[in-house]
């Protein structure tokens, strides 16, 4: 929280997104980290009801170990955050692949981390291109991979972990329609439109790529 405005300055410097956006994320990046603190000592296993009292039945929550994971450049550190947060939070480790381009961020994040408590070595950075993703994905140290881009990449990063009975969650591109309803005020209806398609020059998950819009 103290240092989101000079983390969103970094984010615009390094991948040209408007600063207004980047603090915005910022803010809710807060929020991510702020839930799933509170989150991590709540965490427990359960007792299953059975009609036999001879036998017990729990389910008792454990960590997976080491999760993989691999962002884009377009909101390094939201997407960031978004990942890391809940995995450390059930008592994982992290390896975070950033976009080569994005890099600069994820430093500062894992720096902040440790001045914060995090012991060092519980969030690391591995930089590069495709063939760092793609050791990072083989690797069999690594139990699961969280990865955010395109469709292309998810399928073969799901094809490869998927060869080693690793799991992967996937957050890929999408084609998102806006609708608009014959009540909805016209004004407000355009700039949300406008602000879907051409944010961050489209380059969104959730980019607003099609309008649906109430005959008149």
């Amino acid at each position: 929280a103290a240092h989101s405005e000079a983390i969103a300055r970094l984010e615009s410097a390094q991948n040209g997104k408007l600063l207004a956006e980047m603090k915005a994320q910022a803010t809710v990046v807060r929020e991510w980290l702020y839930y799933f603190g509170g989150l991590a000592d709540k965490i427990e296993g359960r007792v299953i009801p059975l009609e036999r009292q001879s036998v017990l039945n729990y389910t008792l929550r454990e960590p997976l170990g080491v999760i993989g994971v691999i962002v884009p450049w377009n909101s390094p550190t939201f997407l960031t955050i978004m990942s890391c947060a809940p995995a450390l939070a059930a008592g994982n480790t992290v390896v975070l692949k950033p976009s080569e381009v994005t890099s600069a961020s994820a430093f500062e994040l894992v720096r902040l981390a440790e001045e914060a408590g995090i012991p060092p070595g519980t969030i690391n950075v591995v930089t590069g291109a495709r063939a760092a993703g793609e050791a990072l994905v083989d690797h069999p140290g690594v139990a699961k991979i969280c990865f955010t881009g395109s469709d292309g990449a998810g399928r073969a990063i799901a094809a490869r972990a998927g060869a080693r009975l690793a799991s992967c969650t996937l957050e890929l591109g999408g084609k998102s329609p806006n609708i608009v309803f014959d009540d909805a005020p016209v004004d407000n209806a355009v700039v949300g439109l406008l602000s879907g398609i051409f944010a961050a020059a489209g380059q969104t998950c959730i980019a607003g790529s099609r309008a649906y819009i109430h005959a008149v």
